[in-house]
């Protein structure tokens, strides 16, 4: 029996179709200024300085008292306790040889102060504080031990996480220059495809891949521009890829249309406007997989079949779209673990299958694959929680042999 899926040899590897993409994509020029509240996951423009010392002063790390280590003697030293520094008092305040400042965390350390004692080590009596010994600068955090005026806080490219952003505040800017969002235009192809809600007419199905893919590119801070659904005739898609591409959109993703079929006409359509770059991998699933370029503009056109579509997106069109977005890409963190099921492989192309992780017998992970391998099957995606990566020369899997696992949550 012929297998469907057995490589031919001009099909491309799927790390050399990334390096091909990738190759292929400049990132978007523009900048612009956004605040603070609108800057996670947008892609940092420039090198970004701070500017102020973080923290600006000597401050104490919690509650308690502070005092010259040079004071403390034996077990136990009693101090007169002189003043009083909380938080948002200013700095400057003057400690003398044999006193002690009550102070509260945050508060700046008094001039002379080198080391505070936590209260729980401290008896407090008529105003004079016993203490345990400390050693010096205990309990102080001191100034710029974050970072200094000056210093580059983050870096260009980089993505900006939540937590990007409270480094960048505490760096003391309101606002930050980022690179202008890609804008995306995106489309179905298919006479039978439908929209939510429409007639269901036996024949149909019903467009859920461009929600999938509406969503994956908002993740990436992308700005997706709905095109449509593109019936199968060659003059109506080079209208609407032509359109699409001279409305100045950065890239184009369509879903459907790229294989082999006599009413696939999107290679067609890319040709007649532009170029195609390659659009067969040796991959499972999503092998017509098709890059080129419309008057321009980069072109991605993904399989019809649900789980190819996002599998595809997520290993070929996200390098892609970081790139564009002006963000270094790197592959996904993947982790060895176990595999807890037996699935018969031909070496020669590479396959990603759903699954999720649990706990093992041994109290390490183990990797359980979902049953129905379909490309049709998106509840396969839902129930799962990343991608089982199977190398393009490996063979067979049994039950114990190590298996890479690419978390969702690191794609996205």
């Amino acid at each position: 029996m012929t297998d469907a899926f057995a490589p031919a040899r001009e099909m491309l590897r799927a790390d050399e179709a990334v390096t091909a993409l990738l190759a292929a994509i400049h990132p978007v020029a523009e900048t612009e200024s956004v605040k603070l509240f609108e800057a996670p996951g947008r892609v940092l423009a420039a090198d970004l300085a701070a500017r102020r010392t973080q923290p600006p002063f000597d401050n104490s790390a919690m509650d308690g008292y502070a005092l010259r280590a040079a004071d403390l003697d034996g077990a136990e030293t009693r101090l007169k306790v002189t003043g009083r520094i909380a938080a948002g008092d200013p700095p400057g305040q003057i400690l003398k040889p044999g006193e002690a400042f009550r102070i509260f965390t945050g508060a700046p350390i008094p001039v002379g102060g080198d080391g505070v004692v936590m209260q729980e080590d401290c008896r407090f009596e008529d105003g004079f504080v016993t203490l345990r010994p400390t050693k010096r600068g205990a309990n102080v955090r001191p100034a710029g031990e974050d970072f200094m005026r000056g210093d580059i806080v983050l870096t260009a490219g980089k993505r900006l996480l939540p937590q990007d952003v409270g480094h960048a505040a505490a760096a003391g800017h309101a606002a930050l220059t980022v690179r202008r969002r890609p804008r995306v235009a995106l489309f179905a192809t298919g006479d039978e495809v439908r929209e939510p809600g429409q007639d269901d007419t036996p024949g149909t199905i019903v467009n859920s891949n461009t929600y999938v893919l509406h969503g994956l590119l908002r993740r990436l801070g992308c700005e997706p521009v709905w095109e449509g659904i593109a019936p199968d005739r060659p003059d109506a898609l080079r209208a609407l890829l032509s359109g699409a591409a001279s409305r100045g959109v950065d890239a184009i993703l369509t879903t459907g249309g790229v294989s082999m079929g006599e009413e696939d006409h999107v290679k067609g359509a890319v040709e007649a406007l532009g170029a195609l770059h390659f659009w067969r991998i040796a991959i499972r699933p999503g092998r017509p997989l098709a890059f080129g370029h419309v008057a321009g503009t980069p072109f991605v056109g993904l399989p019809g079949n649900p789980v190819a579509a996002m599998v595809t997106f997520l290993i070929f069109a996200r390098p892609m779209l970081l790139r564009l977005a002006g963000a270094p890409f790197s592959p996904p963190q993947s982790y060895p673990v176990a595999a807890d099921f037996a699935f018969r492989k031909k070496p020669g192309r590479r396959e990603w299958l759903r699954g999720h992780l649990r706990p093992g017998p041994d109290g390490g992970l183990v990797a359980r694959r979902f049953p129905n391998e379909g490309s049709g099957i998106f509840t396969s995606v839902v129930a799962s929680t990343g991608l089982i990566e199977l190398a393009d020369e490996r063979g067979d899997i049994r039950p114990g042999d190590t298996v890479p696992f690419l978390p969702f949550s690191e794609m996205l």
